[in-house]
């Protein structure tokens, strides 16, 4: 996908176009102007992106330059593109022509977020379903369990992924957290305690703290050949007598990690000994990068399922714009939560639903598209952080969104804070954790733009010079740097 902000060559556009002549249009110039505005729509044209001139464009089509100035000019005539003498054509949509003046180039390098952006073809889902929302303005539009057509959806992909599901069991959110929310608010009351791992996603903490409730954490063995330290969860669940656990046991957030088969039943025989339920947070489950999610390890859930909780959301999958979530538990479990639930909101909204449901009526071919230009950026990642920063240790994760470096000394938080005044945004591993700490460890994702993931590494870089004098030396430790 082509960055907010950049250029797009004659070649690309072309390759993009596809067949783009006859789309229901009179003219031949016409249906330019459609499949460029298609694109726009879809969003692989973004604001901002400067488009190549009339007379490339023309000999990379093979049509006159007439004809490409015929379009552009119907494009203009729209609001979807601005022309500027010596500096050629540009995209914005008419709710972007307020702000296109002001360069996306601009705003922070954002490696805070480990979201990418929405996958190719979103748009012409959104344009599908359509008639599908135009049926649902008769009704009152209240569905607190979520929509059937996506509940059912939801339920299949369970399914094929080895998990046999109904759509009694599912009940739909406004994402992960609004998921966990509910679960938390059934399980736990305040002061209440939550085994959690350490390190293990900072919106999580937040969320269990905000329902008043104590998380209470297990390191995760430094080496990750080791996985989940199961004995020591083991001891703490009998010690501390946490009312429920939180784990994330696909591409765990923030070490990229994935327990096995013999793990997940070793940890629900764990769980089923002391009578322990859990969520299992399914979020980045789709992003497996090295593999088919269908071909991965069995759902957690598959292995206790009277005590495991599911949750899961679209907003690492597909793209977090959608801000939809669900839960996937029993038919017992499902009516209490939607009952809590009226303490919180009405049901998510409509239209986004229509679109999931979409997305899931044959999921694989979006899918693969979008974590094979995942896995693309997660290349572009380590082979900037071996450049730039040598020193730096980590393992390459077989999916997720981010690499859990360790550097060479105690100077996260520090590289985290003058980050910023060069345009970066990271976020300290001291967030990751329930007490504070993990100075040696920063996450990185590989969710931004080729170029600009590049672009943040040098940056940062710069920054760790500056705060240690030295790139290319070892720590105190004596690491070595993982080639």
């Amino acid at each position: 996908m082509i960055p907010p902000g950049g250029r797009v060559s004659s070649a690309r556009l072309v390759q993009l176009l596809g067949e783009w002549r006859g789309k229901g249009s009179r003219s031949v110039s016409a249906g330019l102007a459609a499949g460029i505005r298609l694109l726009m729509y879809d969003g692989q044209l973004p604001p901002g992106t400067t488009l190549p001139a009339e007379r490339d464009l023309a000999s990379a089509l093979g049509v006159s330059r007439t004809l490409v100035a015929s379009a552009w000019d119907a494009l203009r005539a729209e609001g979807l593109i601005v022309s500027r003498r010596g500096s050629g054509s540009r995209v914005t949509l008419p709710a972007a022509a307020a702000r296109i003046e002001v360069s996306v180039r601009e705003q922070p390098l954002d490696l805070a977020t480990a979201a990418p952006m929405a996958m190719p073809g979103l748009g012409s889902v959104v344009d599908a379903v359509r008639g599908a929302f135009a049926a649902e303005l008769s009704g009152h539009g209240y569905f607190p369990l979520g929509l059937d057509v996506l509940r059912e959806r939801l339920a299949e992909r369970f399914t094929v992924r080895g998990l046999p599901t109904t759509p009694d069991q599912i009940l739909v959110t406004n994402g992960a957290h609004h998921a966990m929310a509910l679960v938390l608010r059934v399980l736990a009351g305040p002061g209440d305690r939550v085994l959690v791992e350490q390190p293990t996603y900072f919106n999580a903490l937040e969320t269990i703290k905000a329902a008043h409730l104590v998380p209470v954490p297990v390191a995760m063995p430094e080496e990750p050949a080791e996985g989940w330290d199961i004995e020591g969860v083991e001891a703490v669940l009998r010690q501390a007598a946490p009312r429920v656990a939180y784990f994330v046991v696909d591409f765990q957030n923030p070490t990229g990690r994935r327990l096995d088969a013999d793990g997940r039943e070793r940890l629900a025989g764990v769980l089923r000994r002391t009578r322990t339920p859990a969520i299992i947070d399914e979020t980045l489950v789709e992003v497996d990068l090295d593999g088919d999610p269908l071909d991965g390890p069995p759902p957690m859930a598959g292995f206790a399922p009277n005590l495991l909780i599911t949750v899961g959301s679209a907003s690492k999958s597909h793209w977090g714009g959608l801000r939809l979530g669900w839960v996937r538990t029993s038919e017992e479990l499902i009516g209490r939560i939607a009952a809590a639930r009226h303490a919180h909101d009405l049901g998510s909204p409509v239209f986004e639903q229509l679109v999931l449901a979409q997305l899931y009526a044959d999921p694989d071919p979006m899918l693969r598209e979008h974590r094979a230009a995942l896995a693309r950026n997660r290349s572009v990642l380590v082979e900037a952080l071996r450049e730039h920063c040598p020193d730096w240790r980590f393992e390459v994760p077989r999916g997720g969104l981010s690499l859990w470096c360790e550097l060479p000394a105690p100077i996260g938080t520090r590289i985290a804070v003058a980050a910023q005044n060069v345009g970066v945004r990271v976020a300290p591993a001291s967030r990751f954790s329930v007490h504070g700490g993990l100075e040696k460890r920063l996450r990185v994702p590989y969710t931004l733009p080729a170029p600009q993931l590049v672009d943040a590494v040098q940056r940062i870089a710069g920054v760790a010079n500056r705060v240690t004098g030295s790139l290319g030396t070892l720590g105190s430790d004596g690491l070595i740097p993982v080639a």
